[in-house]
């Protein structure tokens, strides 16, 4: 038997009409998001459906939205009988990863990434901050840039996403000065459309009190195996994955590190469990050309089908 990992995207992916096929399709969806609203009191389904983009990706909105999306996608494979054995989400996606895993129920991850959207949101306001995408030079080459500049002010390493695209996040003077300097090694920096420095000291005011609400949420001991974003290595204990999550808000995100630990467990299905393709895209890159993997996303209905007809 092969094994499957299901991956779930984060900010980045979300859509207007995200999540509106299955809406329509399937009862256990529409539950889903009434849940979801009724946890958070938005009217999700209208601004994941509607928008206006401006508002969807709004981070305090954007947490809650996608990640209803996510368990939509979730609760439709498992309504078509769909196995799997690891779960790993991309930052946001990691609370739906813990609800794959059973680990945390789908009010509790609602509320959690709720009040984190809500926290950063308030964070970034007191200080602005800024991201790049550095393509084209490994970890340790960002690295060491970053430690150049970081003496004079807030920079740092926020995503390990392929071999050779690094997020860099901090004050937007600073993120701007290593990416000038990635240019002169011959690397191209892309500057992101996000409100705030996700994955940096710029955001710890948001810490304590959100990790006095993780202490608060029942964590169970998972009903299958997690790879982390803080280790990109497996966990199995109830413990060590909250203390995962409690030090995830302001840490990297090993996310190249995760997926090659999936790789060494043989996984031969990867599947994108929500909107967009990122992770898609980044499998691609990550994964050897000669290695025997199948790669899909699913969130809407024609890939749902394809999905099915090739695997179920």
């Amino acid at each position: 038997m092969g094994k499957t990992a299901f991956l779930f995207p984060g900010q980045g992916s979300q859509s207007v009409g995200m999540g509106a096929e299955f809406y329509q399709e399937y009862e256990v969806v529409r539950e889903i998001f009434d849940m979801a609203e009724e946890t958070v009191k938005m009217h999700i389904a209208n601004l994941c459906f509607k928008g206006p983009m401006e508002d969807l990706t709004q981070t305090v909105n954007l947490q809650p939205a996608v990640t209803t999306v996510n368990l939509a996608c979730l609760a439709v494979l498992k309504k078509e009988g769909v196995a799997y054995d690891f779960c790993a989400g991309h930052s946001l996606g990691e609370y739906s990863a813990l609800n794959a895993a059973e680990v945390v129920s789908a009010e509790d991850t609602i509320k959690l990434v709720y009040h984190r959207g809500s926290l950063m949101h308030r964070e970034s306001l007191k200080n602005k901050g800024a991201m790049h995408a550095i393509v084209g030079l490994p970890i340790d080459g960002v690295a060491a840039l970053v430690s150049e500049i970081q003496s004079q002010g807030i920079v740092s390493v926020a995503n390990h996403n392929s071999e050779l695209q690094i997020v860099i996040t901090g004050s937007p003077e600073y993120v701007e000065q290593v990416s000038e300097l990635a240019g002169q090694k011959g690397a191209k920096a892309i500057p992101l459309k996000v409100s705030g420095a996700w994955h940096s000291e710029l955001i710890r005011g948001a810490e304590e009190e959100f990790n006095t609400l993780l202490s608060e949420i029942n964590f169970h001991h998972p009903d299958k195996t997690l790879v982390l974003n803080v280790t990109g290595e497996m966990a199995t204990d109830a413990d060590e994955i909250k203390n995962g999550m409690q030090r995830q808000l302001c840490s990297p995100v090993k996310w190249y590190d995760a997926v090659n630990t999936l790789i060494q467990q043989k996984m031969d299905t990867f599947v994108e469990v929500g909107p967009g393709r990122v992770l898609t895209g980044l499998l691609k890159k990550i994964i050897p050309s000669d290695y025997p993997a199948k790669i899909y996303n699913v969130s809407g209905m024609k890939q749902l089908e394809k999905f099915l007809q090739e695997n179920v």
